[in-house]
């Protein structure tokens, strides 16, 4: 029997993934997966992530990273706000605090990520937020305002997950999870995710599970691998990898498509 995916959180426009999309797609429809969530970082990103959520029925998220916050143009809530006049575009992100790598000042990020937290609250959109050694700060900024959506590819502590949880967010899980050294303690967490707040994605082409074998040869993530991040959630979890599936699958639909129906 075949096991349905949906995977939520896809980097399809990478260069990393040029001159390969189709066969890509096919090796993922091939694995079970229904629909993908396209993460647009910036603008140009965003609106390529929606072309091609068009031409393959998938949907797309429209935003700017953490990462490009210090070039995000002083009209790009305006044209975030033209994208979501598409179907498609279905999530409001990917934005958020990045303290790891710092690639755009802290202050720049806060009001980057404040002014699409605005919109969210304002539009009812979900936000694909991301944070990473930012708990502090992003906590803040939620605490003042109300918004619903996902913390994608979660890698924080236990206080960061139970914050988020009583904050109504969704969890994105993705291969951290299968990595058995730093993802330990992410591991450890897993089973205090309710079944309603679990998503599964595979960040591709980022974050190929360890727990792959053989590795492929240019150790390259692909939608089709999210097969590993369930089943190294079922086991944590001690439920079965269908369950895991039609769960994040159900979730998945309640966040994302049912405003859209």
């Amino acid at each position: 029997m075949t096991i349905h995916y949906i995977d939520a959180g896809v980097n399809l426009t990478s260069s990393q993934f040029d001159g390969e999309r189709e066969d890509i797609i096919m090796r993922a429809s091939n694995a079970g997966l229904s629909k993908m969530l396209l993460i647009g970082c910036d603008l140009r990103d965003s609106d390529t992530a929606l072309q091609l959520a068009k031409k393959h029925q998938y949907v797309s998220t429209a935003g700017i990273h953490p990462h490009n916050a210090k070039d995000a143009p002083h009209h790009f809530v305006d044209k975030i706000t033209q994208l979501l006049d598409h179907q498609e575009v279905v999530a409001i992100g990917e934005c958020g605090l990045d303290f790891n790598r710092d690639f755009s000042p802290r202050n720049i990020q806060k009001d980057v990520l404040e002014k699409h937290l605005d919109l969210a609250r304002i539009t009812k959109v979900p936000v694909y937020l991301h944070e990473r050694e930012a708990f502090s700060a992003m906590k803040e900024q939620l605490e003042s305002t109300t918004v619903e959506g996902v913390l994608h590819c979660f890698t924080g502590n236990r206080e960061a997950l139970e914050f988020y949880l009583n904050y109504g967010l969704y969890i994105g899980i993705t291969g951290w999870v299968c990595d058995e050294r730093r993802g330990a303690e992410l591991q450890s967490l897993i089973p205090l995710i309710p079944d309603d707040k679990l998503l599964l994605e595979t960040d591709a082409p980022y974050l190929l599970p360890r727990s792959l074998s053989p590795k492929p040869k240019y150790r390259r993530n692909e939608p089709m691998y999210i097969h590993k991040v369930a089943h190294t959630v079922a086991q944590l979890r001690g439920q079965t990898i269908e369950h895991i599936a039609k769960l994040s699958v159900k979730n998945f639909n309640r966040l994302f498509l049912a405003g859209k129906n």
